[in-house]
């Protein structure tokens, strides 16, 4: 089911995304695009335990993180670019109820708001996010991330950042490092992402312009690792 949504959700975006790309033991490596931007245009892509910890990687063709939409002055309407990692973790992994969507990791940047935990300012800062993402034809890439209908409290991770989303601003340690970028995250908060199925995505997300659910669409598909978005990394220790 997740691999049909997902595939579906590629055809939808009308992107010519197939790359040519191969998993080994824990990575998937794509090969280069040149018609996509060089900081969205990912090479390779993985998640690993160490230790204590899992890092999430994802390197590209040119400098991680150069490129991020352009401010609007407001909210609405305004854009997010994002990495991400779609994984076969289930939403209640990271904090949520079960079955709720896709579980994914994005580091994200939007100029035109804030969403950290407690009040904190991150819009001008890349920054991680857990979000959880269901199939929505109203969204110019057919997925969302789901909305929290209004007069609900469904279990929400105490690192919600109260938008009526399915989103954690858990404030991971990220690091851009040349054409790479880094999440670090303890291992006892998600261990159940031991052999777990992931993939690697650049994408644009975008706010609704009238604030109504989809309150945040995925816009746009820069690059997908797989080529398909068939989930084919698996994590496994760092050797």
């Amino acid at each position: 089911m997740l691999r049909s949504l997902l595939t579906g959700t590629l055809v939808v975006a009308g992107t010519a995304l197939l790359c040519q790309s191969t998993a080994s033991a824990h990575a998937i490596k794509a090969k280069a695009n040149q018609a996509v931007n060089a900081s969205l245009d990912i090479i390779e892509t993985k998640i690993t335990t160490k230790g204590d910890k899992v890092v999430f990687s994802t390197r590209v063709r040119g400098e991680a993180g150069k490129d991020k939409p352009d401010a609007t002055g407001k909210f609405e309407g305004s854009s997010v670019y994002a990495y991400v990692w779609p994984t076969s973790l289930d939403s209640s992994d990271v904090g949520f109820e079960k079955k709720q969507g896709i579980v994914a990791l994005a580091v994200t940047f939007h100029p035109d708001f804030d969403d950290g935990a407690n009040g904190t300012k991150n819009r001008h800062v890349w920054h991680s996010h857990w979000v959880v993402l269901a199939k929505d034809k109203a969204c110019g890439a057919g997925l969302k991330v789901v909305d929290i209908p209004k007069d609900t409290k469904p279990k929400v991770p105490a690192t919600w950042p109260g938008v009526p989303l399915l989103i954690d601003s858990p404030a991971y340690p990220t690091t851009f490092t040349g054409d790479e970028v880094d999440v670090e995250i303890p291992l006892s908060l998600i261990n159940g992402i031991k052999g777990a199925a992931f993939d690697g995505v650049t994408a644009g997300l975008k706010v609704n312009g009238n604030l109504h659910a989809p309150l945040l669409c995925v816009s746009d598909v820069f690059k997908v690792a797989s080529g398909d978005l068939s989930l084919p990394g698996k994590v496994e220790p760092a050797k």
